[in-house]
């Protein structure tokens, strides 16, 4: 038996879910034994990526003893968006001193 733990987190919770599945499982499989998805209605497989401690993965990847399957939320913002904007608000924001001499 394998001992997993499926996980979704949201911005104000976390939800954990503790599993014994048979050898040969697959992500998909432990996600849908986990009944997350009867906690969070808005987690849609075909539309979400999933992985296995941060690195992504195929829901039909095999798991192994000890992993923790990962469903992760689409992004709200781009990445390179979202660090273009906080160097644009941090330039706005240097103040110069100017010493007359």
């Amino acid at each position: 038996m394998l001992n997993i733990q499926v996980c979704y987190a949201l911005p104000n919770v976390q939800t954990l879910v503790y599993l014994q599945l048979p050898v040969g499982t697959v992500l998909y499989d432990a996600i849908l034994a986990s009944k997350i998805s009867s906690i969070h209605p808005q987690i849609h497989l075909a539309q979400q990526r999933v992985g296995v401690f941060g690195q992504a993965r195929s829901l039909y990847s095999v798991l192994e003893n000890g992993d923790r399957v990962e469903i992760y939320r689409p992004l709200i913002v781009d990445p390179k968006l979202a660090r273009s904007l906080v160097v644009q608000k941090r330039r706005t924001k240097r103040v110069i001193f100017y010493r007359s001499l």
